[in-house]
């Protein structure tokens, strides 16, 4: 038996203050979890302490928070590991176990209560924006749907989510922008584009696309890969969803997310490092006669785009001269590039999609699909679901 401090953010809006931090001392096993710590805390100091839990094994998602800064699972989040985690921190100042462990409600969310938080705005309101439900084409068969295991195997990785909404409180792109789709909603989205049953891949693409907020808002900063408790990984689906459109649906959407894309991978494959000036310029004017005839889209989009670029000037992005000039970006110094370029045809010729459910970390594992001797066709039903039958 220990000893742990958990330092709780609270707030009472029927107090009309502020919120305000306040700390509990628990005496649990380092094994328990730090929601087996808020519950003793509710149970023995506090009995207004308000936190939302339901199966506490990390399968209903309810009891979703941040500990020591990271959106996760309070029930998933063993009280020890929370602890050194704690002392881990630079803003301890090196005091050697004597920081708290810091439980916060999840971010990007109106809080409620204390740990509770509203998630119908941010997380149930954007989730019914992708339409998360198949939409079959013809009329109803007499009995199920039945499609052979191996055609669902691609999506048994967003299937696996929880709707927890530990990617939603860490995605920096909603913090940026709150209207911002989100990575639960966008995973969830690829799981039904990429369902065989569903009749309207290029429709739901096409949506996507063209929202604003939709696919290519996604700013690609890992955090949501980091905090599901599932190992869904939004940001690979979101980028999933891309390729879908960009390459096979070939979707040229009015926010110029496929041009930049396309824009973005030439530069690399040509330079090996990015010349963010020239990528400005290809994304809205792509070639030379782009430049010379530049349509007039081209033109609002970059006249739209000086303010995003003065930043970067502002912030230091752009320090030096060749940083500044278009096409002026060094390439990578010898044969780097040549590298580079080994890479991208590797890449083109090896187009594997890979989903940790069946294959990567784990998957020498005996039975395992995509495991070496397991055939990714010879695998069982798929993970039962709403209507995946």
């Amino acid at each position: 038996m220990a000893r742990y401090t958990l330092k709780v953010r609270r707030y009472k809006p029927e107090q009309g203050e502020g919120p305000y931090w306040d700390e509990f001392k628990v005496d649990l096993e380092g094994s328990l979890s730090v929601l087996d710590g808020l519950l003793q805390a509710r149970d023995r100091e506090d009995g207004s302490l308000a936190v939302r839990c339901s199966c506490r094994a990390a399968i209903c998602g309810s009891c979703g928070v941040k500990i020591n800064g990271e959106s996760t699972l309070a029930c998933k989040t063993q009280l020890g590991d929370a602890h050194e985690a704690a002392n881990r921190r630079p803003a301890n100042g090196g005091r050697s176990g004597s920081a708290p462990i810091v439980v916060e409600p999840m971010g990007n969310m109106p809080v409620l209560k204390d740990l509770v938080t509203d998630m119908e705005s941010t997380h149930w309101e954007k989730f019914r924006r992708v339409t998360p439900w198949l939409i079959p084409e013809g009329p109803p068969p007499e009995r199920e749907y039945i499609v052979p295991p191996e055609s669902m195997i691609d999506v048994t990785q967003s299937m696996a989510c929880i709707q927890c909404g530990a990617c939603v409180s860490s995605c920096l792109s909603l913090e940026v922008d709150p209207e911002f789709v989100g990575p639960a909603a966008l995973a969830k989205a690829y799981r039904f584009v990429g369902d065989p049953r569903d009749s309207q891949a290029h429709e739901r693409l096409h949506d996507l696309a063209e929202d604003p907020h939709g696919i290519y808002d996604c700013t690609h900063c890992f955090s949501c890969i980091d905090a599901c408790p599932k190992g869904v990984a939004p940001m690979d689906q979101i980028m999933r969803l891309r390729r879908l459109a960009t390459q096979e649906q070939e979707i040229e959407d009015r926010n110029n997310g496929s041009r930049h894309e396309e824009a973005f991978v030439d530069i690399i494959r040509k330079k090996g490092t990015l010349d963010e000036s020239l990528l400005l310029q290809e994304s809205y004017a792509a070639g030379v006669k782009g430049k010379l005839m530049p349509k007039p889209s081209a033109i609002k989009g970059l006249l739209e785009s000086i303010p995003t670029a003065l930043r970067g000037i502002r912030a230091g992005k752009m320090r030096s001269l060749p940083k500044l000039i278009p096409g002026v970006h060094h390439k990578l110094p010898g044969d780097a590039q040549k590298h580079v370029r080994r890479i991208y045809e590797h890449a083109e010729e090896h187009r594997t999609e890979l989903n940790l459910y069946i294959q990567g970390e784990g998957g020498e594992e005996e039975g395992v699909p995509g495991a070496q001797g397991v055939p990714a066709g010879e695998v069982g039903p798929a993970p039962d679901e709403e209507g995946d039958r």
